[in-house]
């Protein structure tokens, strides 16, 4: 079984994500509602992929995307960048920091279930 940390500081959009999901098969998912409780997840209990928000209010999602990185535990984790930040620099800054996909809000369950897969099984 796989597991996946959802970090979104909206509750609603961590349910819609997660429903999203429902349709890759061995997974189970955790949540997260801020950057700071995400980075105590992670020191927790090991995860196999997180999908992660920008705009929260206590720490960026740039900076917990950063935490991941650097640290060689968790480096290996796919991160998919989930936000409603669509302008390029946002994006380049995303990836440059170290995300393994970018998606923007509204998504396509079907998008996300894809790319969550195909992270997860590569």
């Amino acid at each position: 079984m796989k597991s996946i940390l959802v970090v979104d500081d909206s509750a609603t959009m961590r349910r819609m994500v997660i429903a999203s999901l429902r349709a890759v098969s061995n997974i189970q998912c955790s949540e997260a509602g801020s950057g700071l409780e995400a980075i105590e997840r992670l020191a927790l209990a090991p995860v196999d992929l997180i999908v992660l928000d920008l705009n929260m209010p206590d720490i960026h999602g740039i900076e917990v995307l950063q935490f991941v990185r650097s640290h060689e535990r968790y480096q290996a984790i796919p991160v998919i960048v989930l936000t409603t930040r669509g302008d390029e620099d946002s994006r380049t800054v995303a990836f440059a920091a170290g995300a393994s996909q970018y998606l923007t809000k509204p998504f396509t369950p079907q998008l996300l279930a894809a790319q969550v897969s195909t992270l997860l099984d590569g």
